[in-house]
């Protein structure tokens, strides 16, 4: 009955509008502070975690073990083995889950109203009395050498490696999270104790909770569930070197088709431009079939199915990305179209018609991300680890309005460097000139 009732909870939140988020700053009586959007229309509560650092915590020789760490949280904690706490969980009908990622660990929790305490005491166990066991360790440890052989066997993965290696060299940016299956076998239960106390700790913690939740009750389930946490965690690492040059990569992968990354270095998310760039990047390669390089890459010349652009503005470093793949004989011809666009848009700028129809699509996309209270309090956490005031749900799309033709030219200048896009070509690519 109580996973019947948590499922129709889970179907009846519906999307808000971003202007109808009201966000309450909560500050529990121990100091911890979080972000509270109340909704009583339901029995439901989602909280969200994050502990800034991620997977860049990882020290000299441990790679991989804020991953393995973070994926053991919920196998064995406190009094319960694996099987145990799996089974106390369902039973509160809560769920769970953990993840690392390169700048943040993430924590996302949802739990009915009527089980919340017992759930919070749970989640707590896993947060604050991991066990770590052996058979669980090694449990987990062959999940994720899986995941490295099977990444070793995917151009996809070994494109964007090879970029992130060429980018950040010794910079844990510059290497796989998961580590590598040397450095994940010789990672010991003293490794994952010390990759705990220096990611879960409370100086680095961000918290948002959306539903069925008051500030009192907000404030006092922080003190309960993170109080125990230690109060500093490890230094943060340095920022990150980009050591990119223009130019291609090429490695060998038998396929008919090669998978292409490119990219050069980006821009910050707190620089007064970020908003023009982002604005730029949707007409340039965000927009999917309404993007420039769609257009003139797959629409004009056939030489790909697909191609986008990113911005990756990280905490330690920033870049500009893209990806297509293509026939190995076209993908030449594709790297150098993309690079004629990449010099057009600083030539030329965009048109009256390209801005506005950016300017619709991302205004008009905003609200729809709001679309339950997870996602909404994903959101809000994700606002305060970039240090957004809660009223950036508001002023969003009135900074995308803002933007102008000579604000994108201008930045274009600025950033676009088609003479420093690295192109990394996995693949046999024919008539291609490397210069790796």
């Amino acid at each position: 009955m109580i996973r019947v009732l948590f499922a129709a909870c889970l179907a009846l939140v519906t999307a808000l509008p971003a202007s109808a988020v009201e966000i309450r700053e909560v500050t529990s009586p121990g100091g911890i502070k979080a972000w509270l959007v109340e909704e009583h229309s339901i029995p439901f509560t989602a909280l969200e975690l994050r502990f800034k650092g991620g997977t860049s915590l990882d020290q000299p020789g441990k790679r991989g073990a804020t991953v393995l760490m973070m994926g053991l949280l919920e196998e064995g904690a406190g009094d319960l083995d694996s099987q145990g706490f799996a089974e106390a969980r369902d039973a509160l009908a809560a769920q769970f889950s953990f993840d690392a990622h390169d700048d943040a660990v993430s924590i996302s929790a949802r739990m009915l109203s009527e089980n919340r305490g017992e759930a919070v005491a749970l989640l707590k166990t896993a947060l604050t009395e991991p066990r770590f066991d052996d058979d669980a360790v090694a449990r987990v440890k062959a999940q994720v050498v899986s995941i490295i052989q099977s990444d070793e066997k995917d151009p996809n993965t070994i494109a964007a490696r090879s970029f992130d290696g060429l980018a950040f060299g010794d910079h844990p940016y510059g290497t796989s999270r998961n580590g590598t299956i040397d450095s994940m076998a010789a990672l010991t239960r003293d490794d994952l104790i010390a990759a705990h106390a220096g990611v879960l700790a409370r100086d680095r913690v961000y918290v948002s909770a959306v539903g069925d939740i008051t500030e009192a009750e907000l404030g006092a389930l922080l003190d309960d569930l993170l109080g125990g946490l230690p109060e500093t965690g490890a230094p943060m690492p340095a920022r990150a070197e980009l050591g990119l040059t223009g130019g291609v990569t090429v490695i060998d992968f038998a396929s008919p088709q090669s998978v292409v990354t490119f990219g050069h270095g980006g821009i910050k998310r707190d620089d007064p431009d970020f908003f023009t760039a982002y604005v730029l990047n949707q007409i340039l390669g965000a927009g999917g079939f309404g993007s420039r390089l769609m257009d003139e890459v797959r629409e004009k010349r056939g030489l790909t199915y697909g191609i986008y652009t990113y911005l990756a503005p990280m905490d330690l470093a920033e870049t500009w990305q893209g990806g297509f793949s293509s026939a190995n004989e076209k993908v030449a011809e594709a790297i150098e179209v993309v690079r004629a666009e990449w010099a057009r848009m600083v030539a030329d700028g965009v048109t009256e018609a390209e801005l506005e129809a950016a300017k619709t699509y991302l205004t008009g996309s905003y609200p729809l991300r709001f679309d339950g209270n997870g996602p909404i309090a994903d959101i809000l956490v994700g606002m305060q680890i970039e240090e957004l005031p809660t009223s950036y749900v508001n002023d969003r799309n009135a900074y995308i309005e803002a933007v102008t033709l000579d604000d994108i030219r201008r930045v274009a200048v600025r950033l676009l460097k088609p003479e420093d896009l690295r192109f990394v070509v996995v693949g046999r690519p024919v008539g291609l000139e490397a210069s790796n």
